[in-house]
């Protein structure tokens, strides 16, 4: 039978092999699974929330019809109101489409800027969907390191710039490395990627996390961010709305009408309940979301307080939004050393060569030394825990 040769040598979804490590193993009652591999959300949405969708799929006929491919229009004009004030620039509706996820924004952005012989910059360590759509798109990636602090290193990115490069990615908040990207690297990688012709996707699903006060660049301040910016959103993590799938892009009007091709072939609209929820929590949730941002940036001290305590010869590498990048003190593959702390610890993390290239290909871009921590769903107590048990590990 015939198989895409792209889509066969695509790395198998790491969450899913993640938990096929929990399915075969057996956790002793007084020592349960502590997961802390997946960037999502356990709980529900806000009751309010809830309720008003409910409503919705009750009372609403529209809910259940087809809707336009490029969303919702209260949706998309809420959108451009918030991102320019929130940004201090000056978007509009028509500059806005909602998707069926972050996932398929990212998707729709990569296919709306390359073509066959194509490539797209992506710092390493990547997030493994961005690096799974781009090898089973034939689409190329020309990878660049991050510094110590886990930054984007601009000056590899010059080196490495060539004609392929039609696009450059950054994730701020970082996943998996939880890195805030400063102001001014973005700048210098939209003026890289400027001075190309290429275009700078800017993705922000952990944005309402970030741990600075206001904007966190200035991009839509630019009076060309239209040519070269398109900015990546998800309304997955902020109103817990994981299932629903709804995203977002914000770019220039020509590229959204061959983005909005894309999507009608995909999904013909984004899911209306989904753009429901998104839109109510815009209006309406705004305290409840400032309170669940303090509770996650508290999570984070917390983490750095036990590891300070119990893991001291451990080394976080990056640690902001929903995640710890953390380098162990000693030598075993990070691929190993997961299965282990699950078989050993009752302790699910995703191990760094699910986000980097192994030494074998060529260079050690160091994800086998590294864990991603994914402790937004912990509190002190559980973080505490998670420390001691890491801690009782031995090699």
């Amino acid at each position: 039978m015939p198989l895409n040769p792209n889509l066969a040598a695509v790395f198998p979804p790491p969450v899913m092999e993640a938990r096929r490590w929990v399915a075969e193993t057996a956790f002793p009652p007084d020592r349960p699974l502590l997961n802390f591999s997946q960037a999502a959300p356990v709980a529900p949405p806000p009751e309010a929330l809830r309720r008003a969708m409910a409503e919705a799929v009750a009372d609403d006929p529209e809910m259940h019809l087809y809707g336009p491919v490029l969303g919702d229009t209260p949706l998309r004009e809420a959108i451009a109101q918030r991102w320019s004030v929130h940004y201090g620039g000056q978007i509009d509706a028509g500059e806005v489409a909602i998707t069926s996820g972050c996932n398929q924004a990212f998707c729709a952005a990569v296919t709306a800027l390359c073509g066959p012989g194509d490539a797209v910059m992506v710092p390493v360590p990547w997030y493994f969907n961005h690096k799974m759509w781009l090898d089973m798109s034939g689409i190329g990636s020309v990878l660049i390191p991050c510094d110590a602090a886990m930054l984007p290193d601009i000056e590899a990115a010059r080196a490495a710039m060539t004609p392929a490069v039609k696009a450059i990615l950054l994730i701020t908040p970082n996943n998996p490395t939880g890195a805030e990207y400063p102001p001014a690297l973005m700048e210098a990688f939209y003026d890289l990627a400027r001075e190309h012709g290429a275009g700078l996707i800017v993705d922000e699903t952990y944005r309402d996390f970030h741990s600075g006060q206001g904007a966190p660049h200035a991009l839509f301040a630019r009076e060309d961010w239209r040519e070269h910016l398109v900015h990546l959103y998800s309304f997955s993590k902020v109103f817990r709305l994981t299932g629903h799938r709804v995203g977002a892009i914000v770019t220039g009007a020509g590229r959204l009408a061959q983005i909005e091709k894309f999507l009608d072939t995909v999904t013909i609209c984004p899911s209306r309940v989904g753009q429901f929820g998104a839109l109510y929590g815009l209006r309406n949730l705004g305290q409840w979301v400032a309170e669940e941002r303090d509770e996650i940036l508290s999570r984070g001290r917390a983490l750095r307080a036990a590891f300070a305590e119990h893991l001291p010869d451990w080394r976080i590498l990056g640690a902001g939004a929903y995640f710890a990048w953390v380098e162990p003190p000693f030598p075993i593959a990070s691929d190993r050393l997961a299965r282990r702390l699950v078989a050993e610890q009752s302790v699910l993390t995703l191990p760094g060569t699910m986000f980097a290239p192994t030494a074998a290909e060529g260079r050690d871009w160091g994800g086998e030394r590294a864990l991603r921590i994914a402790f937004a769903n912990a509190d002190a107590a559980g973080l505490e825990t998670l420390a001691t048990r890491l801690a009782a590990f031995r090699p």
